[in-house]
C-alpha cells in the first residue's frame, strides 16, 4: 500500500455515510418514493429519526437494534450495508490508492450491492439503480485509468441486447417472461464499468451461481430467481480478479489448445 492509513480511514467513513443514503435508496426506489423528503425515519412507527440516531453503525449498536420510539426491532441490514460500503471505500482506497479508479470502483461496487439488495427483497431493480449505474459508468469512463467511452459505451450496448436476445429466446422456448427488463437494463450498467469482455464473463459467472446457488430451490419451491443478485456477484468478481482470469485463460486454455 502507498496510501497512508489516514486515506484508507477517510475512505471508509465516506462509504459509511454512502452506505447509510444506499439503505435509503435501496428502500425507497422501489416504491417510487423520493430519497430527499420526508427525512429518515422509523419503518415502523414512521417516527422521524433525529441526527444522533443516524450515525452509520454506531447508532444501530447504542440503540440494541430498536427504535426508540416505539422500541420495534430495526433490521441488521442497515449496518450491515452501511459496513459493507464502508469496506468497500476503503478496501478501493487500499487497493488502489487515491486516484480515480478507486471512486471509479467503488461507485460500480456499491450500486451493485444497492441492486443485490433490491432484487433480493423486492425481486425489483429500479432504474436509478440500473439506467442511473449505467450513465456512471459511461461517465467515469472519462477518467484517468477508465475504460475509454468506446468500449463503455460498446459494453453497454453488447450488455443490453445480449441478454434482451436472451430473454426472448427464453420466452420463446418457455412460453412465459424468461427475464426481467430490469436484469437487461442492469447488464448496460455492467457493460459500461467492464466493457464486451467484462460482459461476457459477469453473464458466466452470473448463470453459473445462479445455478448453482439458487437453482435447486427454484426447482423445488418454483420460485422465481433473483438474477439481479447473482449478476451482481458475478460482476464483482469480474471487476475484482476478471483481468487476472483472462489472461490465464488466454495463455493457459487457448495456450494449450494451440500447442495441442
Amino acid at each position: 500500500m502507498t496510501e497512508p492509513w489516514s486515506s484508507v480511514v477517510v475512505a471508509g467513513l465516506f462509504g459509511l455515510i454512502l452506505g447509510s443514503f444506499l439503505n435509503v435508496c435501496a428502500w425507497r426506489w422501489p416504491r417510487s418514493e423520493s430519497v430527499v423528503s420526508p427525512r429518515s425515519r422509523c419503518p415502523g412507527c414512521e417516527t422521524p429519526l433525529i441526527w444522533n440516531d443516524n450515525i452509520p453503525v454506531i447508532s444501530w449498536l447504542l440503540l440494541r437494534g430498536r427504535c426508540r420510539t416505539c422500541q420495534d426491532p430495526i433490521s441488521v441490514q442497515y449496518p450491515l450495508v452501511e459496513l459493507a460500503t464502508g469496506l468497500v471505500w476503503a478496501g478501493m482506497v487500499y487497493h488502489e490508492g487515491v486516484v480515480f479508479e478507486a471512486v471509479r470502483g467503488g461507485l460500480f461496487l456499491t450500486v451493485l450491492l444497492g441492486i443485490a439488495l433490491t432484487d433480493a427483497r423486492e425481486y425489483i431493480i429500479p432504474d436509478e439503480f440500473s439506467v442511473g449505474g449505467a450513465v456512471l459508468g459511461f461517465g467515469a469512463s472519462f477518467m484517468p485509468g477508465g475504460i475509454g467511452w468506446e468500449q463503455s459505451l460498446l459494453g453497454a450496448a453488447v450488455g443490453f441486447f445480449l441478454l434482451w436476445g436472451v430473454a426472448i429466446v427464453g420466452k420463446i422456448a418457455f412460453k412465459k417472461e424468461a427475464m426481467g427488463g430490469g436484469d437487461i437494463k442492469m447488464m448496460a450498467l455492467i457493460g459500461s464499468f467492464l466493457g464486451v469482455a467484462g460482459v461476457l464473463l459477469t453473464l458466466f459467472l452470473g448463470a453459473l451461481l445462479g445455478s448453482v446457488v439458487f437453482g435447486p430451490i427454484s426447482w423445488k419451491t418454483g420460485k422465481l430467481v433473483p438474477f439481479g443478485i447473482f449478476l451482481s456477484l458475478g460482476a464483482a468478481l469480474t471487476y475484482v480478479w476478471g483481468p487476472d482470469f483472462l489472461e490465464w485463460y488466454s495463455t493457459a486454455i487457448l495456450g494449450m489448445a494451440r500447442v495441442s
